[in-house]
């Protein structure tokens, strides 16, 4: 009777030490907390590498070709007439831009077909008034238009001041005159009297049979009209 009570005593102790045994090698496992899963992707969240920030070669662009040009100033002046592509002299760098920085006395001595003219308002001692004077036309004659006179004509010109200095000053009028002015002119001159053009197009004539051969060359105070033929103030 005692050892079966001490077997039974002695079974339930192994018992009851074998179950926390199991429950110490088993708690770890049971009780441990979970490990985070990975997040699976669903499509929708943005990864760093998939930003959607602009790309810099996707920026507009702000390269200087996509400025307007600015070769031409505003309002530059483009001379008209047959007569212009042989107005310039050739080797001191003449160009209608370098003749719109210069007075019109300077600028009108760079022009090749010009010369007898230039000569003549040096001769009148006129090359300072001209220069000076502000907004003016100055209708130039070529060298051809002065051959069209005779040497007594030219002489008796050259050869008296005063007739010079009046047949100079009614070659120039009293204030700029624009291409849209010429079809139906009247301008007053520094001789005194008037000079009438007329015309359309390209195509305009001074005094009713002069022809304009280049048409609004500007100078830095001056418009220049070159023409074929010598204007003669009236009587």
């Amino acid at each position: 009777m005692n050892r079966t009570r001490l077997r039974t005593t002695a079974m339930s102790t192994a018992a009851a030490i074998t179950l926390p045994l199991s429950l110490g090698v088993m708690a770890p496992q049971a009780f441990a907390a979970p490990t985070p899963s990975t997040p699976t992707s669903t499509g929708t969240s943005a990864s760093p590498s998939t930003s959607t920030s602009p790309s810099p070669s996707t920026s507009p662009s702000t390269s200087p070709s996509a400025s307007p040009s600015t070769s031409t100033s505003a309002g530059a002046a483009v001379p008209f007439g047959p007569g212009c592509s042989s107005l310039l002299r050739k080797g001191i760098g003449g160009s209608f831009s370098r003749m719109a920085a210069q007075p019109v006395a300077t600028a009108l001595a760079e022009n090749t077909h010009l010369s007898t003219f230039v000569a003549l308002v040096k001769k009148a001692g006129l090359v300072d008034k001209l220069n000076a004077t502000k907004d003016i036309t100055v209708f130039a004659p070529t060298n051809d238009a002065f051959a069209k006179l005779s040497k007594a004509q030219l002489d008796g010109i050259r050869d008296n001041e005063a007739q010079l200095r009046k047949v100079l000053n009614y070659h120039v009028t009293e204030k700029k005159v624009a291409p849209d002015q010429l079809p139906n002119g009247v301008f007053k001159t520094l001789e005194g009297g008037t000079l009438t053009t007329s015309g359309s197009g390209d195509s305009f004539k001074v005094n009713g049979t002069t022809n304009i051969v280049c048409g609004d060359v500007r100078t830095k105070n001056a418009n220049v009209y070159v023409i074929d033929t010598v204007l003669m103030p009236p009587s």
